[in-house]
């Protein structure tokens, strides 16, 4: 059974647009652990505008089950997020050299700069999480590199354009987590996911942990975000 981690970004964004207090994406955090959610994930930009540096401190407190928060491999960044000490940190990309159109690292032609940044993260006694397309020769690299989970982009997955791809695409991700079980690595998802077609990735034996936020945000305009997330949490588990 896979768990659930809810990406509470959106909520600041809506924050930021507003330029008003609301929504704190620190009570959104509450709301969701409330409705069933097995993890919170924030991601931190260099550039503070989203989440916070008083959201991820105040997440640190509050956050009862799981906290990942998301970096570049920068190390302003990566200080910050050392110094809070999350459950995890998932390496992403920023959108540029040395990430892949399907959205993760191309960690095969960088492993010695991961292998430093992992170990480091490690060392102070974080789990770590790296963002890889569903191909088997990035996970690889990535086990070399020394990482505990691989993030595996659905971007192309969500994006399919009509069965025969999605069938692909979903096959691509059986392969890529079924090889990163049998080297040792735990396995998430995300990228896309949503109600529609989020039950097909939750199937995937060896798929620990699927994280989700626009989707379920954007239900808890209608429906609230406890509702929400126990929607999405019946799907995930």
């Amino acid at each position: 059974m896979a768990r659930l981690g809810v990406n509470i970004e959106k909520a600041a964004l809506l924050r930021a647009g507003s330029k008003n207090p609301d929504p704190d994406p620190v009570s959104i955090a509450v709301l969701a652990e409330i409705g069933g959610a097995d993890g919170i994930v924030c991601r931190l930009r260099k550039d503070m505008k989203l989440i916070k540096e008083r959201d991820v401190k105040m997440l640190k407190e509050i956050v009862k089950t799981h906290l990942n928060i998301q970096i570049a491999p920068e190390e302003e960044l990566l200080s910050l997020a050392l110094s809070i000490q999350p459950d995890m940190i998932t390496l992403v990309p920023e959108k540029s050299a040395g990430s892949t159109e399907g959205g993760g690292f191309d960690v095969l032609g960088r492993t010695s700069f991961f292998e430093k940044i992992i170990s480091e993260i490690r060392n102070h006694g974080i789990v770590v999480n790296i963002a890889v397309d569903p191909v088997f020769q990035q996970v690889k690299a990535a086990a070399r590199a020394g990482t505990d989970y691989v993030e595996l982009q659905m971007a192309r997955y969500s994006g399919a354009e009509d069965l025969v791809e999605c069938s692909d695409q979903i096959e691509a991700v059986k392969s890529a987590a079924m090889g990163a079980a049998k080297l040792g690595v735990g396995v998430s998802a995300s990228g896309g996911l949503n109600y529609q077609n989020i039950s097909e990735i939750a199937q995937i034996e060896n798929v620990e942990e699927i994280n989700i936020g626009h989707a379920i945000l954007s239900r808890a305009m209608f429906i609230g975000i406890e509702a929400s997330v126990r929607d999405m949490v019946a799907l995930v588990h």
